[in-house]
């Protein structure tokens, strides 16, 4: 006998002429003779490919019977598809018994449901028949019984900050439900008119209230207050619906872009998204939210259940899937930092400030005024310019660049035929590294590119993070430099590309790339970012890949003494440190064109990189360290 071939799961609206198709030549290769074989393939065969008439034909029941109750189970069972696989056919004498596995597709992404069943056949007239009773469907299901399917949605749940605290403010979602056994025969009339306020597919909501018990409440959709709102009063006049007022936490409190967006799931939605929602659940448009979708909303308890049809009680449960357990999303966010960064950019038309903590890379606030806190201040891509001397500082010092060396900063410079303006000329009889480094003088850094080559300046980028394939289940930029820097074999570079990189021309970075690189030198390791400790990693819905992240790397002892020595002169009289105690960074002009300036530093175990337009950037600095004084 040939392996029977087990059919694909069929999703709603897919036809059934494959599936049939396949099930013949299925069912067919094992049979060669007219036997009880005959009867037994077409009968699931008709049941399988919705050919009712066919599978009746193969009983002793009543067709008209036996037609409606194959058509009422897949109704009860709201199911996508049936299929069949014959276990085994035994005979003794004119009675017959046919074996079968069956899976029955719920539909809606819910669990395949599989159970083993049994066709008693025996002879009528000369010609095999399926012995008809409720017993044929399922073993336990008996006369006066039906199939149903109860479900039971979780909240959603919330974003958190560190604390366990929610980053989100309850609001209203209006779910619209319905309790079958109060329909009757007016199920169809309520689902059109529904489905013509909503949008939603009229056969879904009625294939939803069909298949539930019929005295439990069935979600069929859900609005926000707005929605709600245009639509209520059209909603009133379905009587038949109940609106219950369901408190969600959706509305996201700072840092909004980090935590996204929340809405009720809508028609479009619903077919989009696929996975376990269901009209009545709410789904993540935008952040964490969207992130971690599947997590904050779990999956739904499904059971399969035996009603008995007078009284509409349990009779039996069938199978149950537990469904995943919602939990809150757990962020490494401090709301006490991340109020202290909201105020602090707000003193700037634009402006991003990112602050982690320098001993772990945990992000403890992401604060921004016009621009993205994802797309700008996590996933931004902008020129490092002399906020990058930092990285290009540690590939100096470990080439033998002294801090104490003298060092020129005239107004113009040229080298290798690229020509540099500076804006922070160092005065004085003797300017050293140090010093042109803690004023950002581009003339002067940009002299230095004869000192060090560009292999070393990309190994020091990279063991600060600039460049490395860390993720983040939002998108993150960890910066880059020109390919040639890095190529393999090594692409010879000239004096004027490692000049650029050193003033940070031709260098992209984003606020969280730089805030790191601070932590690296205030800690004296670099770590990877941390936005989420738990759950540890995103759901299916998000398209981030899981990579295992880079391991932390140690600074060189001797640079970051250096360095450190550096940054403290860097903020030194600056308005970051003005009356703040010990503050470490250097503010360093960025995209000159658009007059873009960073400020990269740290106070305490708090790094931060602050980027900010037609502002000083170390006043938004200085604001913050004031902002976390105060809120101790």
């Amino acid at each position: 006998m040939s392996r029977p071939v087990r059919l694909g799961r069929v999703r709603r609206g897919l036809a059934v002429t494959v599936t049939l198709a396949v099930a013949s030549m299925t069912l067919t290769a094992c049979f060669e003779e007219s036997s009880p074989h005959d009867a037994v393939r077409d009968f699931l065969v008709g049941w399988q490919s919705e050919d009712y008439d066919l599978a009746a034909g193969r009983t002793d029941g009543d067709r008209a019977t036996v037609r409606k109750a194959l058509s009422d189970a897949k109704a009860e069972l709201d199911a996508a598809s049936f299929r069949f696989k014959i276990k085994s056919i035994s005979r003794a004498g004119d009675q017959t018994r046919a074996d079968f596995r069956a899976e029955v597709d719920l539909g809606e992404n819910n669990p395949l449901w599989g159970y083993d069943g049994v066709l008693p056949l025996h002879l009528v007239d000369g010609q095999w028949r399926v012995r008809w009773s409720p017993s044929v469907l399922h073993p336990q299901l008996k006369d006066g019984q039906r199939f149903a399917v109860s479900t039971d949605p979780n909240p959603r749940q919330s974003v958190v900050d560190r604390n366990g605290t929610p980053l989100q403010s309850p609001q209203f979602l209006y779910v619209v439900r319905v309790i079958p056994s109060q329909l009757g025969d007016q199920a169809e009339e309520v689902v059109e008119q529904l489905s013509a306020i909503t949008g939603f597919a009229q056969d879904r909501l009625l294939s939803r209230i069909r298949s539930s018990p019929p005295k439990q409440f069935v979600q069929l959709a859900n609005f926000g207050s707005q929605r709600y709102r245009d639509l209520k009063d059209k909603l009133a006049k379905i009587p038949q619906l109940n609106i219950q007022q369901q408190k969600q936490p959706v509305a996201p409190d700072d840092p909004k872009d980090i935590v996204g967006k929340v809405s009720a799931l809508t028609p479009e939605t619903e077919q989009k998204l696929g996975g376990p929602q269901r009209a009545g659940d709410s789904y993540g448009q935008s952040g964490l939210q969207r992130a971690y979708q599947d997590y904050l909303t779990g999956s739904t308890q499904t059971r399969v259940i035996i009603l008995d049809i007078k009284t509409g009680n349990e009779v039996a449960q069938l199978k149950d899937w537990p469904g995943r357990k919602n939990v809150p999303v757990r962020t490494t966010i401090d709301s006490a930092k991340q109020r202290a960064a909201e105020a602090a950019v707000k003193q700037a038309e634009t402006s991003a400030l990112v602050a982690v903590d320098r001993s772990t890379g945990e992000i403890l606030a992401v604060g921004t005024n016009g621009l993205n806190q994802e797309k700008d201040a996590l996933a931004g891509k902008f020129p490092a310019g002399t906020a990058f001397s930092i990285v290009a500082a540690d590939a100096l010092i470990k080439a033998g660049m002294k801090t104490k060396q003298k060092l020129a900063c005239p107004a113009e410079r040229t080298v290798g035929g690229a020509h540099f303006v500076t804006a922070s000329q160092v005065v004085g009889a003797s300017p050293t590294f140090k010093d042109n480094f803690a004023k950002g003088c581009v003339t002067a850094l940009a002299s230095l590119a004869r000192r060090v080559d560009a292999t070393a300046l990309a190994k020091s980028a990279e063991a600060l993070g600039i460049g490395k394939d860390w993720r983040l289940p939002l998108k993150s930029f960890s910066g880059s430099l020109p390919a040639s820097f890095s190529a393999s074999p090594p692409t010879r570079v000239g004096d004027a590309d490692k000049a650029r990189a050193i003033a940070g021309q031709n260098v992209e970075v984003s606020p969280l790339s730089m805030a790191l690189v601070a932590g690296a030198i205030a800690s004296g390791t670099w770590h990877p970012p941390v936005l989420v400790t738990d759950p540890k990693t995103p759901g299916p819905s998000t398209e981030t890949v899981s990579v295992k992240p880079p391991q932390p790397v140690a600074v060189d002892p001797k640079v970051r003494t250096a360095l450190t020595a550096m940054m403290l002169a860097g903020a030194t009289g600056s308005p970051a440190q003005a009356g703040r105690g010990q503050v470490y960074g250097v503010t360093a002009a960025g995209d000159q064109e658009k007059r873009m300036g960073w400020f990269v530093g740290w106070q305490g175990e708090v790094a931060i990189a602050v980027l900010a337009k037609n502002y000083d950037p170390a006043a938004i600095a200085g604001d913050f360290f004031s902002g976390l004084r105060d809120a101790k």
